[in-house]
């Protein structure tokens, strides 16, 4: 069973979803190595878990202190179980689950961020499909997100993925860190600054490889 880690909720269940559903929920390890990276932008901020999931990530930031997250998952399912772990951990003023596929674009999420642009995103796109076949959506994501103008001039953009899939810099985005686990990368972007202005590395946790 899946719990958060730490926060006002630390130690609370997550319902998760039966295994033979395909979804991969995020390892606790690598939690916990992301919110160590993350633990000096997080209180406060307005956080975006894109390919939802359980929405174990956008809980996890809430309960270290998120003012808000707005969660994004296409899969029925998966919905019932983000409504169901908002509802279990007292999150319902705080949370908002919207069902919608992430790739038919992301712009019209500028409405549930209060205007002001999210400060940190998380998107987990899944890694397979159910005939076991390899998906490509982080890039795809990145450049919607890009495109969509939605965050905060010092956001924090998180992307995990198979090692195996090429995730590199794309327009408006700058690549300012990249962790290893296993198969698993996790890059870090921030909105690309003003020409001659370098991107400031993402500090906290352990350093980057």
């Amino acid at each position: 069973m899946m719990r958060i880690i730490a926060g006002t909720k630390r130690g609370r269940s997550i319902f998760s979803i039966p295994k033979d559903k395909f979804v991969k929920p995020i390892s606790g390890r690598i939690r916990q190595s992301l919110f160590d990276i993350l633990r000096p932008y997080v209180t406060g901020a307005i956080f975006l878990d894109l390919y939802a999931g359980t929405g174990a990530v956008g809980l996890e930031a809430l309960s270290r202190g998120a003012s808000k997250a707005v969660f994004v998952e296409k899969d029925g399912l998966c919905m019932k179980t983000i409504e169901k772990n908002i509802a279990h951990l007292e999150f319902a003023e705080q949370a908002k689950a919207l069902k919608a596929d992430v790739l038919t674009g992301v712009k019209w999420l500028e409405h549930f961020s209060d205007y002001k642009g999210y400060d940190i995103v998380f998107m987990g796109p899944p890694y397979r499909t159910e005939e076991n076949l390899p998906l490509y959506y982080s890039m795809e994501t990145l450049k919607l997100l890009a495109e969509a103008g939605i965050t905060s001039p010092t956001a924090l953009i998180v992307v995990q993925h198979h090692r195996k899939e090429e995730v590199t810099d794309v327009p408006g985005l700058e690549h300012v860190r990249r962790e290893k686990y296993g198969d698993t990368d996790v890059d870090f972007f921030r909105p690309a600054k003003k020409p001659g202005a370098a991107a400031e590395p993402v500090k906290g946790g352990p350093e980057p490889e």
